[in-house]
């Protein structure tokens, strides 16, 4: 069977390799020759030889025999090629799915090995789940203890957080609250829960917000820590004041998540300072008090001495009396050192410059310190060393304070010899550079102590000395800083044994000794109808007062809604606008109408401030602008400019032409003894006040006196509340309406007071507020009664 494989896969090769041609001719041969021999051989087998139509016949035969042939086997081997060829792809897929088996095989055993290996370490992983469950169980357990011991210090921790009286909270990154203490709700109105989720806007005011966002934003940009003081309100109203700490908070891997916040209330430690300073405020004022009343008497001692001194007396009696007349004169300068000593320390010492006959000083200077130095038996020497000013502008009273200290010590520690006082000057175009030397012929003063004389409480070591003349040792302190604050300084040279000289030099302005008064006229003006906004009673009674007495009607708002519901631009001939009003500026109103009309009449701003550029107010909307209170001059003259169009020389020469005589602003020398005339100068507006009582006469202004007396508590009430508060912007407020009111009433000193406390722009405000405040507090009943004496003096000259 294999050899009929082999012989047919050798017939296919071979009718594969020759064709199908060369195939069947060489078939036929082979069938030819296969017929002839097979012919042959049976024809020699039966008949013994052979024939040649033997031969042909098998030839024939083989011929005939042969398509067939080849067909039949071209047929069969074509199937059986087919049939090789299927059994070669039926092989081939065998093969193919024989390797998949093998693969399939070697798979499942990599498989069966790798679920073995798997069960084993399932096995293995189910003992250690049952280890870890164990050990999962031993772990609850211990948590559920740590957590009910965490529950308990949690618990804890928030008691004693909410024990404590300080502000606790936490915001993060966002600005929201993340939780606080019992502290905090208590101050924000909520609970805990209610106060997450919300940021300071929510909870503050805005004021306040905005001060707490800015912090929180330079502990996160900064990154530090910071603390600050704060006001905060309860939800009853309450204020109270906390010292703020804010630090950023991180989690353990570093990670910022917000900021801690931690308050203290130091109210009451607020309300401890603020008595220290109103006790320290009561000392200076106990100390001014005393020096007043003792300032009254010595006045009266060191005139009389003096006057006596002029008298015929005998030696004896001639020594006493200077003797009363120098000890009186250093008494008042004792004093003097000990208040500026008070208002050294709380850096209030202040300059009132005022013109000065400058000779007649010089020569004050030379009688008092003749008198002292021959009260010891010294000589006194005055040597004019240039040519000197005739007028200066200085603080009389502190330089004279200043020099009367220095020629005092001089005659002091000195023993014998004398004191001169050299005076030079170089002057300017407007100015003049003036120089004290103080010489004497003393003790001297060591090396090692020229240097710590001008300190506070020093006095020079005598040594060995057995000169017992000492002082206070704030005399040349506080004379330094006088001399300093009018820009100049004390310089000393000393040797001991031959005696010191201090050297004071100080810059001054020069000015003229009078100042020709103006009458200025004042036209005669028809009756307009002015239209007032203002918001202080006392300045509309006393501006409506005198607008209706020069013959004008006046129609008043209060707040800048109501004077635009009521403005008709038809109905005034001028309209009166306060600066600051209660809901809106006179700036806003005077915009606001510009819009709304094309034709208005003339718009004049209001002000108690000081009026340094009109066009910043003129840009603002406003046709003019005037400072409270208003004078008859400055009134008039904005209506003749902006309402009325007739010039002067309009009128006929037989109308009469009212005028008013100014009062003069030039200041009279300060002396010793003050006049009624000068306190009257110095405390009240006589300018507004004359003009206005020749206006309207005194009955109006007894009436604004009252309402004045009326309203200050209740402004001194508010003002005492922002003081505390530390409010600036309310404390400014409140001075300017201070301000205005006194203004409106003539109270010259008492408005000056409040336009420095409303003005925080000022150096050391904060340092100066409090005895502006004083000052107004305890000053206004006083300027008051000096009103009153005033108009009554103007109603008995009538």
């Amino acid at each position: 069977m294999k050899q009929i494989k082999v012989l047919a896969q050798f017939y296919v090769d071979l009718l594969v390799k020759l064709g199908i041609v060369r195939f069947s001719l060489l078939l036929a041969l082979a069938l030819v020759a296969l017929a002839v021999v097979v012919q042959i051989g049976v024809t020699l087998a039966l008949q013994g030889e052979v024939h040649n139509i033997d031969i042909v016949r098998s030839v024939f035969f083989g011929l005939l025999i042969t398509p067939w042939a080849v067909y039949f086997l071209s047929v069969v081997v074509d199937q059986l090629e087919d049939s090789r060829q299927r059994l070669s792809k039926l092989v081939s897929k065998l093969e193919e799915m024989r390797s998949r088996d093998m693969q399939l095989n070697t798979q499942l055993q990599v498989n069966i090995t790798q679920l073995n290996q798997e069960i084993e370490e399932r096995e293995k992983a189910e003992e250690a789940r049952e280890i870890a469950m164990h050990d999962l169980e031993n772990e609850v357990y211990q948590r559920e203890n740590a957590q009910l011991e965490l529950a308990e210090q949690s618990a804890l921790l928030k008691s004693f957080l909410d024990a404590s009286p300080d502000l606790i909270y936490y915001r993060n990154e966002k600005g929201e609250f993340s939780g606080c203490n019992r502290a905090m709700a208590e101050l924000t109105g909520k609970t805990e829960k209610g106060l997450v989720g919300l940021t300071p806007w929510d909870v503050y005011s805005e004021e306040a917000a905005i001060k707490i966002v800015e912090t929180d934003e330079q502990v996160f940009q900064q990154n530090v820590s910071l603390t600050y003081e704060q006001w905060l309100e309860y939800p009853d109203g309450r204020k109270a004041i906390f010292e703020l700490r804010k630090v950023p908070f991180y989690r353990r891997d570093g990670q910022r998540l917000g900021l801690m916040g931690f308050g203290r209330d130091i109210t009451e430690r607020k309300q401890y300072q603020d008595a220290q300073e109103k006790a320290s405020r009561d000392k200076t004022a106990f100390i001014s008090t005393i020096s007043h009343e003792l300032r009254t008497p010595l006045n009266g001692i060191v005139g009389l001495s003096r006057m006596l001194l002029e008298t015929p007396l005998n030696d004896e009696q001639r020594g006493y009396m200077r003797t009363v007349h120098v000890s009186a004169i250093t008494l008042g300068n004792i004093f003097n050192d000990i208040i500026d000593m008070d208002k050294s320390d709380r850096r209030r010492l202040e300059l009132m410059p005022k013109p000065l006959d400058f000779h007649d000083f010089i020569t004050e200077m030379e009688n008092i310190s003749s008198l002292m130095a021959e009260q010891k038996g010294l000589r006194f020497d005055l040597e004019r060393l240039t040519k000197l000013p005739a007028y200066i502008e200085v603080d009389s009273t502190r330089l004279r304070q200043v020099l009367w200290n220095l020629i005092g010590n001089a005659t002091k520690f000195t023993k014998e010899g004398g004191v001169i006082l050299s005076v030079s000057s170089e002057i300017f175009e407007h100015e003049a550079e003036i120089t004290f030397d103080v010489e004497d012929s003393g003790i001297g003063i060591p090396a090692s102590e020229v240097d710590k004389i001008f300190a506070m409480y020093y006095q020079v070591k005598q040594g060995s000395d057995n000169l017992h003349a000492v002082g206070t040792g704030i005399g040349l302190a506080v004379s330094r800083q006088l001399v300093q604050l009018m820009g100049g300084d004390i310089l000393v040279t000393s040797d001991i044994g031959e005696g010191s000289t201090f050297t004071v030099t100080i810059r001054v302005p020069l000015v003229e000794a009078v100042v020709e008064e103006e009458i200025m006229p004042v036209v005669p003006q028809a009756s307009l109808s002015i239209f007032m906004v203002e918001d202080i009673e006392l300045n509309i009674t006393v501006a409506k007062a005198l607008l209706e007495s020069l013959g004008h009607e006046v129609t008043v708002a209060m707040r800048g809604d109501e004077a635009l519901a009521m403005f008709d631009p038809e109905a005034f001939d001028l309209v009166l606008l306060d600066i600051q009003l209660p809901d809106m500026t006179g700036f806003d109103v005077a915009q606001a109408l510009r819009k709304k009309y094309d034709d208005l009449p003339a718009l004049v701003a209001l002000t108690a401030n000081v009026i340094s550029d009109k066009n910043e107010y003129i840009e603002k909307g406003m046709d003019e602008a005037l400072s409270k209170p208003l004078s008859v001059k400055a009134i008039t003259d904005v209506i003749q400019r902006l309402v009325l169009t007739c010039p002067l020389d309009d009128f006929d020469d037989d109308e009469e032409i009212e005028t008013i005589e100014p009062v003069s602003d030039t200041q009279s020398v300060v002396v010793v003894e003050h006049s009624n005339n000068e306190m009257f100068n110095q405390l009240l507006d006589l300018e507004m006040l004359e003009s206005y009582v020749e206006i309207v006469g005194t009955k109006p202004v007894h009436e604004s006196i009252a309402m004045f007396e009326k309203m200050m508590p209740d402004y001194i009430a508010i003002l005492d509340s922002n003081m505390t508060a530390k409010d600036k912007d309310g404390i400014k407020f409140e001075a300017h309406k201070i301000k205005g009111a006194a203004g409106s009433i003539g109270l010259k000193h008492i408005q000056q007071v409040a336009q420095k406390a409303q003005s925080p722009e000022l150096p050391a405000w904060w340092e100066n507020i409090n005895d502006w405040v004083d000052e107004i507090k305890n000053g206004y009943a006083h300027d008051l009664n000096v009103l009153r004496e005033w108009v009554a003096e103007q109603e008995k000259a009538k």
